[in-house]
This record gives C-alpha cells, sequence and structure tokens, in this order.
C-alpha cells in the first residue's frame, strides 16, 4: 500500500538542487523570444501561468502545450535533483523552430487553483485552455497545434485530443495505456525487486496494495472506505516489507499516511481511469515513445495497450523503445526512481531528436 505513492512521488515530487550540475540547462539570453504569460480556465475562472517561447518575433510557427506528469508541478516539470526536463525539452524544440507553451500546475508555483482537489479530468480542463491561448497568438500557426504529455502529461494529452478539433496532434512521453492500479502493481513488483526484496515480499506488498485499490474502487462511501482501508493497513504494519517503509515510521503514522495516499480525488481517479478510452477516440497523428528501462511506466505493457487502443481508429501512430532510458528519458545504469537525481543529464539528446523530428515532419 505505501507504494501507492511511488508513481505520484518519483513523477512529481520537487527537491532543491544541491549544487548538481545540469549542462543541458540553457542559459539566458536564449536565442530565441521568451515570454511569461497568463491565461484562464473558462470553466474554473483559475489563472493559470506560464512561459511561452517562440523561434522569432517575426513569422508564424507550428506550437505544442507542455504537460507535466503527477503530482504538483512547476511550468519547468522541476523534479528529484532539480532537474528540469520541460525547460530542456522547450529550449530544444524551440531552437528546431517549434514554438512552446509550458506552465505551472494549478495552485503550483504562480498558477492559481486548488491542485489537491483536481483529478486529471480538470488538467484536461487546463489543457484545453492553454490550447483556447495559443489560438489568440498571432505567432501561431493554429492549424498545428498539439500536446506533449509526460508519464500522466500524455493520459491527459489524450483526453483533450479525444474531444478537441484544436488539436492537431499528440506525443505521448511514458503515458499510460493501461489502468492505474495495474500500473502500480507492475510498478511495486520491478522496483521491489531493484531494491532487494524477496518474492515472498514482493508478493505480500503486491497482495496489500491490490486489496486497497479493490477497497478504493469498490466501497458504497467514503466512511465504510476509509474504515476499510485502516482496518487493512493496521494488519499490514507488522509484515509490510521495511525497505518500503519510512525509517522509524509509527504504527499511527503509517495508517494515516496510507489512507491519505489512496485517497485524493486524483488517485481515486488515476487507480480507475483506463486510457484507452479515450486513445479510441483520437484521430490526429500520435508518437508515442518510452525508455526501455522504464520501470515506472513499463514500455511492454503500456505501448501494446496504447497500439491497439488506436489500431481501428488511427493509421498516423508511431510506438517506440528508446534503448537505455529510464522514466525521465535520461541515460541510467541503475535505472531506479532513486538514481534519477545522480544524473547528470537531464534529457537524453536522442529522445529529444526524435520528438522534434517527428513534430516537425508531421507539421510541415
Amino acid at each position: 500500500m505505501l507504494l501507492a505513492a511511488i508513481f505520484q512521488d518519483s513523477c512529481g515530487s520537487k527537491e532543491n538542487a544541491s549544487g548538481s550540475n545540469h549542462p543541458q540547462e540553457p542559459s539566458k539570453p536564449y536565442p530565441y523570444y521568451s515570454e511569461d504569460i497568463v491565461f484562464t480556465n473558462s470553466k474554473t475562472g483559475n489563472l493559470l501561468a506560464g512561459t511561452l517561447t517562440v523561434p522569432g518575433k517575426a513569422g508564424v510557427y507550428p506550437a505544442t502545450v507542455l504537460i507535466t506528469g503527477s503530482g504538483p508541478q512547476n511550468r519547468d516539470e522541476e523534479v528529484s535533483g532539480g532537474h528540469k526536463p520541460f525547460l530542456v525539452l522547450a529550449d530544444h524544440l524551440t531552437k528546431q523552430g517549434i514554438a512552446v507553451l509550458r506552465f505551472d500546475d494549478r495552485g503550483v508555483g504562480k498558477s492559481t487553483g486548488d491542485f489537491a482537489k483536481a483529478s486529471s479530468m480538470d488538467f484536461a480542463d487546463d489543457v484545453e485552455s492553454a490550447v483556447e491561448y495559443l489560438k489568440t497568438r498571432k505567432e501561431i500557426d493554429i492549424t498545428k497545434i498539439g500536446l506533449i504529455g509526460h508519464s500522466e502529461g500524455g493520459t491527459i494529452a489524450s483526453m483533450v485530443a479525444a474531444r478537441s478539433k484544436d488539436v492537431d496532434f499528440i506525443t505521448l512521453l511514458a503515458a499510460p495505456g493501461i489502468r492505474g492500479d495495474s500500473i502500480i502493481l507492475i510498478q511495486i513488483g520491478l522496483i521491489a525487486k531493484a531494491l532487494g526484496l524477496s518474492q515472498a515480499e514482493i508478493s505480500r506488498a503486491k497482495a496489500i496494495s491490490r486489496e486497497a485499490y479493490h477497497i478504493v474502487q469498490n466501497s458504497v462511501n467514503d466512511k465504510e472506505r476509509n474504515a476499510k482501508l485502516s482496518t487493512l493497513a493496521e494488519n499490514a504494519f507488522q509484515d509490510y516489507p521495511k525497505k518500503l517503509m519510512p525509517a522509524n515510521i509509527t504504527k499511527e503514522q503509517f495508517v494515516s499516511q496510507q489512507v491519505a495516499a489512496v485517497t485524493t480525488p486524483w488517485w481515486i481517479f488515476f487507480l480507475k481511469y483506463d486510457p484507452v478510452s479515450s486513445l479510441a477516440k483520437v484521430t490526429c497523428p500520435v508518437l508515442a515513445l518510452n525508455g526501455n528501462k522504464d520501470v515506472q511506466v513499463t514500455p511492454k505493457e503500456n505501448l501494446t495497450a496504447i497500439a491497439g487502443a488506436l489500431k481501428n481508429v488511427n493509421n498516423l501512430v508511431i510506438t517506440k523503445e528508446l534503448p537505455g532510458l529510464n522514466h525521465f528519458f535520461q541515460e541510467c545504469k541503475e535505472c531506479t526512481p532513486q538514481e534519477y537525481a545522480k544524473l547528470k543529464q537531464t534529457f537524453s539528446p536522442a529522445a529529444l531528436d526524435e520528438i522534434s523530428t517527428w513534430i516537425l515532419k508531421t507539421t510541415r
């Protein structure tokens, strides 16, 4: 059950950089136009603050919106160790002739709104508002606006593309193709194995998590759900694998943390939602990439599901595994979430080239 937080924490948690060197991060002055902007989600009224980068002030350019992964994220998708993958990605794309809009999640940075009460459906509304904003800019070719979503952002990209005629292409980076509960159970096995747990310990951890997800998905009301989750956590505390628990945590803390972890609006939606329901309605060109060392959104299961969902409605689809890359498209050795912050590389140049080359070919 503790492993319920792996997907969100690893994809979305932010730690301050501690003197680490990130050589791919661009330095000002940039060789392109950069503007801090604000746009409004007309459904909720919350303001979303971001940065628009455009290859030049003269001309009209294809554009893309960057959509962050899970957890509260700023416009750079700043993650463990201070890496800023969206800053690096935006810099690369803009230098290649593609305008990029990236923005702080609602309730994060300079954006207003309540992140804790939002689900992926709410974030999809924010992204649709970003597309509407791009349509107002004279520098943007409104027939060539796309989305790039990382991890959960890929799910959101497919939601928006399925319902909006204004989205002309989407790029899915380590995006889920299967339901959230299935993703987490696979994740638990891979990460626990990397931490040296025995097969018996892994099976125990997965069984507890599976039962927790069943409770969340099938309880009649919140009171029943929370009571059952509390009982499950109390019973699990003694024999739950200690390597998967914070040091010196008390039973009361453990129970409280586990119930809270899987009962937010985001988690409830994530556990139940099947991305196939949106993917099967996407008719614009799709590029889906995964690092073949990704232990958070595994390429075999997820790319296969994405391709299967699209095959009957869309023949403009490319799915591809990139060798030696982790969930954040870094060249890795251990390839565990714990290694992300240790790596100097923020984003594989090969992955960056795959993305920009495909977008330019698709929009030419």
